[in-house]
C-alpha cells in the first residue's frame, strides 16, 4: 500500500513543505526576537527606515533589516520602500496596545526557560516525563513562583492569548441566568471581565494562587467592574470557593494530569449549589488526522506540564470519575470549545 501512495507523491512539494516546517523553528526565534524589542510598538505612526528602528531600539541596523525581511516574506511587516518596514495585520499583534495583542505571548516564547523545555521535547518522548522539569529542575508553576517577573510576564502572556479565546467563548455561550461565576485559575480577571461587560447582573469571584491574584488590581480596578468581582487567592488542590451556581476553567484543566484532574473537579462539585454547572474552555480534539490547532496544543501542554488536551470521550471518561456529566460542547470544531458539565453520573 505504501508503494501506491509514494508512486502519486510529488517529491519536489514534499521537499518544499518539509522545508517550510524546518524554518518554523527560525521563524519563532525571529517573532520572539522582534516582539522583545518591540520593533512594532515604533512603527504605529507609520513607516520606517530600518537605521531609525535600530537606533530607537539599540539593535544592528543589517542583522535587524535581515530578520524583517525576512519575516516581511511571510506577512508579518512589509517592507514598503528599500530598507523601510511598516506594519501589517499580523505585525500588528505584535504592539503592546492592540486590541488582539500576543506580543507578550511570543515574548514568553523565547525565554529561555521556556525555548529549552521546548527544545527538549526528546526527553519527554522518552520518559513521559516534562521537558520543562528536566531543563529548568522545577514544575512550571513552582519555577513561576520563585521569580515575580517572570510570574507578570506569563500572566500577561496567558491573558494575551486566552483574550483571543475567552471572546469567542463568552459570545458562543449564553451566561444569563447565572448569579455568582467563580473563575477557577482566572490569573488576572480577563475572562470575569468579558463576561461582566454583557451581563450587568452577574456577580464573579475571581480564584487563583495568592501571587497570581496580587497582581490583579491594576487590570480588575480598569474594568469598571470591582464591585463586582471577589478576589480570592488559594490553592484548588485543596478546595475552590463555595456558593458558585457556575464555574469556569478557561485553559487550566488542560495543564493538569488525569489524576490533578479528578482532585480538582471534586473539589468544584463539592463547591458548587445544588443544579451548578461547570464550564470547561479547552480544545477538544478530533479523532484521527482531522488537523486541529489544539493537536499541537497538547504538546506545548507535554512539554511544559502534566497535563494533556482531550478528546471529547477521554473528557467524558474522566468527568464521571468525579461524579459529573458532559451535558453539551459548544463550538466543538472551533480551537477552544466550552464543555458544559453537571452534577450526576454520564449517562
Amino acid at each position: 500500500m505504501s508503494e501506491l501512495v509514494e508512486e502519486h507523491v510529488d517529491t519536489t512539494s514534499v521537499i518544499a513543505r518539509m522545508t517550510e516546517f524546518h524554518s518554523g523553528l527560525r521563524l519563532g526565534h525571529m517573532l520572539s526576537t522582534v516582539a522583545e524589542l518591540g520593533v512594532a510598538d515604533h512603527l504605529v505612526d507609520g513607516p520606517l527606515p530600518v537605521d531609525e528602528l535600530a537606533a530607537r531600539t539599540g539593535t544592528h541596523a543589517d542583522s535587524l533589516y535581515r530578520v524583517l525581511r525576512a519575516l516581511a516574506s511571510k506577512g508579518v511587516f512589509t517592507e514598503v520602500s528599500r530598507r523601510e518596514f511598516g506594519l501589517t495585520p499580523l505585525a500588528d499583534t505584535l504592539r503592546s496596545d492592540a486590541e488582539r495583542s500576543m506580543r507578550d505571548v511570543f515574548r514568553l516564547q523565547g525565554k529561555p526557560f521556556m525555548r529549552d523545555a521546548y527544545g527538549a521535547i526528546e526527553h519527554t518522548v522518552r520518559t513521559g516525563e516534562p521537558a520543562f522539569e528536566h531543563v529548568n529542575g522545577a514544575s512550571l508553576f513552582e519555577y513561576l513562583a520563585a521569580r515575580p517577573e517572570m510570574t507578570a510576564l506569563f500572566s500577561r502572556a496567558m491573558g494575551n492569548g486566552a483574550r483571543q479565546v475567552q471572546r469567542a467563548a463568552v459570545a458562543a455561550y449564553d451566561f444569563s441566568g447565572i448569579r455568582l461565576l467563580v473563575d477557577v485559575g482566572g490569573a488576572h480577571g480577563h475572562l470575569i471581565a468579558m463576561v461582566l461587560d454583557r451581563y450587568p447582573d452577574l456577580r464573579a469571584v475571581l480564584f487563583d494562587q495568592p501571587h497570581v491574584v496580587s497582581g490583579a488590581g491594576e487590570f480588575l480596578d480598569g474594568t469598571g467592574h470591582r464591585s463586582r468581582i471577589e478576589v480570592v487567592g488559594g490553592d484548588y488542590f485543596e478546595s475552590v470557593p463555595a456558593g458558585g451556581d457556575a464555574y469556569v476553567l478557561s485553559h487550566v484543566f488542560h495543564q493538569l494530569s488525569d489524576e490533578e484532574g479528578l482532585v480538582v473537579l471534586r473539589n468544584i462539585r463539592e463547591a458548587m449549589v445544588p443544579g451548578g454547572k461547570l464550564l470547561i474552555v479547552d480544545p477538544i480534539l478530533p479523532e484521527g488526522d482531522v488537523p486541529h490547532p489544539g493537536k499541537f496544543m497538547d504538546i506545548t501542554m507535554m512539554a511544559l506540564t502534566r497535563g494533556r488536551d482531550r478528546t471529547e470521550q477521554e473528557l467524558r471518561d474522566l468527568l464521571a470519575g468525579a461524579g459529573l456529566r458532559l451535558v453539551e460542547t459548544v463550538a466543538l470544531s472551533a480551537p477552544s470549545s466550552i464543555a458544559v458539565v453537571t452534577t450526576g453520573a454520564s449517562a
